[in-house]
C-alpha cells in the first residue's frame, strides 16, 4: 500500500495543481496537510503576519477544507513548526514520502532539506510559473540579468504556457487512524469601505471558487480592454486585475489566467491592455525564476550587489509604518495598507522609493512590512519588487527613486487618493 501525505503550500487548490494530481495517481491512501505558520516576530519588533494576510489565508485553507470534505477527503490543519509536525505525522502514521510544491525562497526550502534530513523522502514539483522550466529558451544559470532580454527570449522563443489541467476525478482514502480536529476562521478585521480588495466580502475570499468567478467576471466585463490604461489608478477595485491575492495563496494559477487571457483575445482581438496582463505575468515569473538562479543572494542586506549594506531610519521607518511621514501622498498610502491590507502597485513602488531613499531607511524592513500587511503578499515578488527598487536586484539604473511630488501631480491630481485617506 502506497502511503502518502500531500503537503499543500502556497498551491490551494485542486484544479491546475500537477504535484496534487500526481500524488492522487500515485497514492493508495493520501492524508493532505497544510502547515499553518507559526507567529513570529521580525527582527524590527512586529508581527510577521498581520490580521489582513491572516485572515485571507484563513478563508483560502477553509475553501480548500470543503473542497477535499466534499470528495470524501479531508484537510488536516497542523499548528505549530512545520518540520517537527510533518516529522512527527509521518512517523505515527508510517509514512515516508511527502510531495508538495518547490518553493525557491531559502526559508521554504530549508524547511524541505530538513524533513529529508530526518530520514523523509520529499517530491518537491516546480509549478507555480506560467512556463514550465522546459519551456523557457534558457537554462535557468543562463537566466538573463535584465528583464527587458528575458522577455524577448520568451517572446522571439514563442514559448507555451504550461497546459491547464482539471482537479482530479478521485482523490485516494484517507490512512487509517487519522483524526482531524475542526476549525473555525478567526473573525476579519472590520470591513473598511474604501478598500480596493475587500477581502471582508464573500466575494473576495480566499477560496478556488472565487478566484474562479473573479477571473470569469474579469473578463466578461471586459475590463482586460482598459487594463493598462487604469492599472495606475490608486484605489478602485476594477482598475487592475486583482488576480495578485489568490495567485499569492495559489487559489489561481498563472495557466489559468493565460487561458483565460487567450480565450479573450480569441473573441475580442488582442490589443495593449491585454498584452499588459501577459506582460505582468512574465514579471512574476522573472522574479521566481530569479530564486532558482541566485537563491540565499537574494536575501543579504547587499542583495545580488554584494557591495555596500543600506542604513536604517528606526524613527523614519516607525512614522512610515504608521503613515505620519508628514507627506500627504505616503502617509494616504501606508493608512491604506494599514487599514485594508492591499495597496496599488503603483503606491507600493512610491511609498517604498520613500522609505529607502529619502526617509534613508532598510529596505529589508520595508520588505517585512508588507509582508505582515499585504493580503497578496508572495515571497518572490515582493522580495524582487524591494531590491528592485533599491537598487540591489536586477535593475541596470542602479534603484528607481521616485519623486513624491510629481507622482502626486501624474497619479492623484485632483488630490481625491489623499483625502480619501486623510
Amino acid at each position: 500500500m502506497n502511503t502518502l501525505i500531500y503537503w499543500f503550500r502556497q498551491d490551494l487548490r485542486l484544479a491546475d495543481n500537477p504535484a496534487f494530481s500526481h500524488a492522487c495517481e500515485l497514492a493508495t491512501t493520501l492524508l493532505p496537510v497544510y502547515c499553518t505558520p507559526v507567529a513570529t516576530t521580525t527582527p524590527w519588533g512586529f508581527e510577521r503576519i498581520g490580521a489582513h494576510r491572516q485572515y485571507f489565508e484563513q478563508t483560502a485553507v477553509s475553501a480548500l477544507a470543503g473542497q477535499l470534505s466534499a470528495r470524501g477527503s479531508v484537510l488536516m490543519q497542523i499548528k505549530g513548526e512545520s518540520v517537527a509536525r510533518l516529522v512527527a505525522l509521518a512517523h505515527d502514521l508510517g509514512i515516508d514520502t511527502i510531495i508538495c510544491e518547490h518553493i525557491a525562497a531559502p526559508e521554504e526550502d530549508a524547511q524541505v532539506q530538513a524533513l529529508r534530513a530526518a530520514g523523509l523522502t520529499v517530491e518537491d514539483h516546480w509549478q507555480s510559473t506560467l512556463f514550465t522550466l522546459d519551456e523557457l529558451p534558457m537554462a535557468v544559470e543562463e537566466l538573463p540579468d535584465v528583464f527587458s532580454s528575458f522577455r524577448r527570449l520568451v517572446e522571439k522563443a514563442h514559448a507555451s504556457p504550461r497546459p491547464v489541467i482539471p482537479a482530479p476525478t478521485t482523490i485516494p482514502a484517507l490512512p487509517s487512524g487519522v483524526s482531524i480536529d475542526s476549525t473555525t476562521l478567526q473573525p476579519p478585521a472590520p470591513l473598511d469601505s474604501r478598500s480596493a480588495f475587500p477581502y471582508q466580502s464573500q466575494a473576495f475570499h480566499g477560496g478556488e471558487h472565487e478566484a474562479t468567478e473573479h477571473l470569469q467576471q474579469y473578463f466578461s466585463r471586459g475590463l482586460a480592454n482598459s487594463y493598462k490604461a487604469t492599472r495606475n489608478t490608486l484605489s478602485a477595485v476594477d482598475d487592475s486585475t486583482k488576480f495578485s491575492p489568490w495567485l499569492a495563496r495559489g487559489s489561481l494559477s498563472a495557466p489559468q489566467i493565460a487561458q483565460a487571457l487567450k480565450a479573450f483575445e480569441a473573441e475580442h482581438g488582442a490589443n495593449d491592455s491585454t498584452y499588459w496582463i501577459y506582460f505582468e505575468l512574465l514579471w512574476r515569473d522573472y522574479f521566481r525564476l530569479l530564486h532558482l538562479k541566485y537563491g540565499r543572494l537574494l536575501y543579504r542586506a547587499s542583495g545580488l550587489k554584494g557591495s555596500s549594506e543600506p542604513g536604517h531610519n528606526p524613527q523614519g521607518f516607525a512614522r512610515w509604518c504608521r503613515g505620519e511621514t508628514g507627506e500627504p501622498l505616503i502617509d494616504a498610502g501606508m493608512r491604506e495598507l494599514a487599514a485594508t491590507g492591499y495597496l496599488s502597485n503603483r503606491m507600493r513602488q512610491i511609498v517604498a522609493s520613500y522609505l529607502i531613499f529619502d526617509l534613508k531607511g532598510d529596505w529589508r524592513a520595508g520588505a517585512a512590512w508588507f509582508e505582515a500587511q499585504l493580503v497578496d503578499y508572495d515571497v518572490y515578488s515582493n522580495q524582487g519588487n524591494w531590491l528592485y527598487i533599491a537598487g540591489y536586484g536586477t535593475d541596470p539604473r542602479g534603484g528607481r527613486r521616485f519623486n513624491t511630488a510629481k507622482q502626486a501631480a501624474e497619479h492623484d491630481a485632483d488630490g481625491a487618493y489623499r483625502t480619501l485617506w486623510a
